[in-house]
């Protein structure tokens, strides 16, 4: 029922402490804002169908396009243009040594790095999360740091946001988080930048992110990158929110394939045992199938061939971060759900089911994150300090309709759960726990999948959440 619960569950405490002036910064950054439109890229206000607004803050921001990739400060690297632009080595511009701390195994890699050009944050922001879309062939990877600014004038330091290669054979290192970054002002909590004290410490004003990409020494191999963003928030502190009410999406619900994570437990140790710390690729799994993309046989064959379901085993596999020891890192869920054929993966906030909605109704589900005691969630049947699940329509009331990988089999994976009650769970920032104490919440973090050409009712479904 968990994606590695105890790393979540630290992560939420210290997202928790974080937010406890959150309501208190978001006020300050909206009164030194500029009137009129909002800034560009920046996630407008949403007035529910009840016309309450909620106005946290979440600014996602990507670099796509062959005009994104030709900006930014280039170190041998070269924009590629085509029907899916992206970024890839021109020409080796640095080395490094690198010690895979997972292997041993110590490899000398050439490299090339682009440099972003400095994203503003509409609102200062406690929290950031990045996510990238990228071709890694064997013998290569990439790096993603954040360089961010904060509101005092000073700067971080380069923060390693994710070391990624999608497969791991010999020849390549093992995908990786990077533990133990602070500055004493803020750290890196896995996948997830987050300000230490947003009471009296100073917020994220804008930042830069550096992509580096690496490959074998005198080789022409190069990964390329097709997608490079990141969602920076500064959500209120709030234990519950008010309940939004059934819009268009009400009555929709998409025909995606119903995975069970439990019935996995006990497989593969070495990728976190299967069982309720699958939630998340078997949740990812679900959504690739759905968008008619998937593992070949050649690739499954490495799977016991007396387990069903065995994508599920290859999402948990490619998805593995060998740092966190799980598979619930966040955006190499969503780089994982990129290595199929035209496919997209963004991390994102959303503010309402009414978005949930809009993504529904266009062919979009969503995936997304929340905890809860067992008696917050009618019907779920067990709590959880960390889960994930696909939400693929709703009912004509409104209610949600989820596939919950937490279920006893593939039959039972479909659940309808109350709307008001599932909105809480997934959009508060703080909560009571099974102890009685405070923990975090996500504050509606969701992973969005999508094809690299959408229709246009899929664009304007994800521009009008903030996703371009």
């Amino acid at each position: 029922m968990t994606s590695n619960a105890p790393r979540r569950a630290v992560i939420a405490a210290a997202l928790a402490a974080a937010a406890t002036a959150a309501t208190t910064a978001a006020a300050q950054s909206a009164s030194a804002a500029p009137s009129g439109a909002a800034a560009p890229g920046a996630v407008p206000q949403r007035s529910g169908s009840d016309g309450a607004t909620d106005s946290a803050p979440v600014d996602y921001h990507g670099w796509t396009s062959f005009a994104d990739w030709l900006f930014g400060a280039h170190a041998g690297t070269r924009p590629v243009p085509g029907p899916r632009a992206g970024l890839e080595i021109g020409r080796a511009t640095g080395t490094l040594d690198y010690t895979d701390p997972h292997t041993g195994v110590t490899a000398t890699w050439e490299s090339a790095s682009w440099t972003s050009p400095v994203r503003e944050v509409p609102h200062p922001a406690s929290e950031l999360i990045s996510s990238w879309n990228a071709h890694t062939p064997a013998g290569t990877w990439i790096q993603v740091e954040l360089l961010g600014t904060y509101t005092d004038g000073t700067e971080t330091p380069a923060y390693v946001m994710g070391r990624w290669t999608a497969g791991d054979g010999d020849e390549d290192i093992r995908r990786t988080s990077v533990d133990d970054q602070t500055d004493g002002k803020s750290s890196i909590w896995t996948d997830t930048f987050s300000i230490d004290d947003a009471t009296a410490g100073p917020l994220l004003a804008s930042y830069r992110l550096r992509l580096t990409l690496f490959r074998k020494p005198g080789s022409k191999l190069t990964p390329t990158v097709w997608r490079l963003g990141a969602m920076a928030s500064n959500i209120p502190d709030r234990f519950t929110v008010p309940a939004s009410v059934p819009g268009e999406g009400a009555g929709v619900e998409l025909p995606v394939p119903a995975y069970s994570q439990n019935i996995h437990k006990g497989q593969y140790p070495e990728y976190d045992n299967g069982g309720e710390a699958w939630c998340s690729p078997t949740s990812s799994t679900m959504v690739i199938e759905y968008w008619g993309r998937g593992p070949t046989a050649e690739q499954l064959a490495w799977v016991n061939p007396a387990y069903a379901d065995p994508q599920v085993d290859q999402g948990a596999r490619y998805t593995y971060d060998y740092q966190y020891e799980g598979c619930g890192n966040w955006p190499f869920n969503a780089a994982y759900a990129a290595t199929y054929k035209d496919m997209q993966g963004v991390i994102t906030r959303l503010h309402s089911l009414n978005d949930v909605e809009k993504l529904i109704k266009a062919g979009i589900p969503v995936i997304t994150s929340q905890s809860f005691l067992a008696s917050e969630l009618d019907g779920a049947g067990y709590g959880t300090s960390g889960h994930l699940m696909a939400l693929v329509g709703f009912t004509a009331e409104g209610d949600v309709v989820a596939n919950d990988p937490a279920s006893s089999s593939d039959a039972v994976v479909r659940n309808v759960y109350k709307r008001a009650q599932f909105e809480t769970i997934w959009l508060r920032t703080k909560r009571i726990n099974a102890s009685g104490g405070v923990s975090g919440g996500t504050g509606g973090v969701c992973y969005l999948y999508f094809p690299a050409k959408p229709s246009p009712g899929q664009r304007r479904a994800l521009a009008a959440v903030g996703v371009v």
